[in-house]
């Protein structure tokens, strides 16, 4: 046996047990898919940890902190998350991080701001159910935007191609193993690419008022 060949082999097994690593029921996982909340991960009045409170009025908004490190700060907001949500096995900061990539990415790309609310419902839906972890997570960001960006854009072959360029290029995988994760994805999405507007506006109105 060829050295390439045994490396082949060895990388289709790897991603193999990556992918059924991640349609592994995660024990959470039907109730978090029957409701989706998609003000959940963004919620203003999330406690950034114990030193922080956004307090909501009638007519503003306002946040009460007192001074502390922001290494400290991201900590106690990463483990109030992780108390919330033990099946969950990224932090809260990294989940956001994530997003963030996704947004500048889809920016560059010129993708429209629903295409990116689109991506956000998927990868949301994901790690709510537990799916995503330190190994697949850039792998499921990407394929989130590119289904996302297949089914709500108009993209011909060769923007499609960019797209993808893109994508390897910002998260650093083989284009080879988001091809091949697009379809994990979609088989744990079970094939539900077309949202609700309930579940996509509040994205969208997020992404427009940051713009």
């Amino acid at each position: 046996v060829s050295l390439h060949c045994l490396k082949w082999c060895i990388g289709h097994m790897l991603e193999m047990e990556l992918c059924c690593a991640f349609l592994v029921p995660s024990g959470s996982e039907a109730g978090e898919a029957a409701e989706y909340d998609p003000n959940l991960l963004d919620d203003p009045q999330w406690p950034c940890g114990k030193h922080k409170r956004v307090l909501i009025f009638a007519s503003y908004m306002t946040t009460v902190i007192e001074y502390v490190k922001p290494s400290d700060l991201k900590k106690d907001m990463n483990e109030t998350f992780r108390e919330k949500f033990p099946h969950i096995k990224l932090t809260l900061s990294k989940i956001r991080s994530l997003k963030r990539e996704m947004r500048n990415l889809s920016e560059e790309c010129n993708l429209e701001p629903v295409t990116v609310s689109m991506a956000y419902v998927y990868f949301e839906k994901l790690v709510l159910q537990g799916k995503l972890n330190k190994q697949n997570r850039k792998l499921c960001a990407g394929a989130c935007v590119l289904l996302a960006a297949k089914i709500s854009s108009d993209l011909r072959k060769h923007e499609v191609k960019h797209l993808i360029d893109k994508l390897e290029e910002r998260f650093r995988f083989n284009r080879r193993d988001l091809i091949g994760f697009e379809f994990t994805v979609l088989v744990a999405l079970e094939l539900a690419l077309y949202l609700p507007e309930n579940q996509v506006l509040p994205h969208y109105r997020r992404l427009t008022q940051q713009s």
